[in-house]
């Protein structure tokens, strides 16, 4: 008889420093194929080194913890609307504003925490003279893989927001990937932010190799207070 499937985080790959990285963790549950589009809930901050019993049913994928769903995957509804690219200069200069290296409430995330050099390290930064909301940064992958790729197309974008004065966590991201980026090749990632609605806010991410997209992600997140995830 085949053990049960399960998910585990290990704990290189947290977000918060006693969760998993929101893009990372629903990368590995959502469908890893090319070209489907998946929608991951978040709906407990996800557990690290911990393995998650997955269960699969008609429409859910949920990976669940001490007896409750921790996230939950299933194919998209709708489309996604990526990001407009910018240029490698572009998202060079961009990625000098960074606010995160002063201030960061989750400084050691895998995906844009300042103090993992063993990370991302994606820092964006506003474009300048683009419109207020938008962000973009450079990427040099030296590892590819799904899951990593949707931790790429996380923290854009939350720092499309204004996550100093309104620290965030992910509830939500649907993405699709069109490709695995190159390792060793710069990337751009550029984020938007596309509203807010009381406590949470919706933003957008795309993960462009020159002029080509690579993936695109859609995120719905939700206002903490970051001492509830420390």
């Amino acid at each position: 008889m085949n053990p049960s499937p399960t998910l585990t985080v290990p704990r290189r790959f947290n977000g918060p420093p006693s969760s998993g990285n929101g893009g990372w963790s629903a990368g590995a549950l959502a469908d890893p194929a090319l070209g489907r589009a998946s929608t991951v809930l978040l709906r407990q901050p996800p557990p690290l080194d911990v393995a998650m019993p997955v269960t699969v049913d008609d429409v859910w994928t949920t990976a669940s913890h001490q007896d409750q769903p921790a996230l939950r995957a299933r194919a998209a509804t709708e489309p996604l609307t990526a990001v407009a690219p910018v240029d490698l200069e572009t998202a060079r200069v961009a990625q000098q504003g960074y606010r995160g290296t002063d201030s960061h409430p989750f400084a050691t995330c895998f995906a844009c925490g300042p103090a993992r050099e063993d990370g991302l390290r994606i820092f964006p930064g506003p474009v300048d003279g683009g419109p207020e909301g938008l962000v973009a940064a450079t990427w040099t992958p030296s590892e590819v893989s799904v899951p990593i790729t949707w931790a790429s197309l996380d923290c854009v974008g939350g720092r499309s927001s204004d996550l100093d004065e309104r620290p965030l966590v992910l509830g939500t991201i649907t993405a699709r990937l069109d490709a695995l980026p190159e390792i060793g090749v710069e990337h751009v990632v550029v984020g938007e932010m596309r509203g807010v609605d009381g406590r949470k806010t919706f933003t957008a991410a795309s993960l462009y190799a020159g002029d080509r997209l690579v993936g695109t992600a859609e995120h719905v997140w939700f206002a903490i207070d970051p001492q509830d995830f420390s």
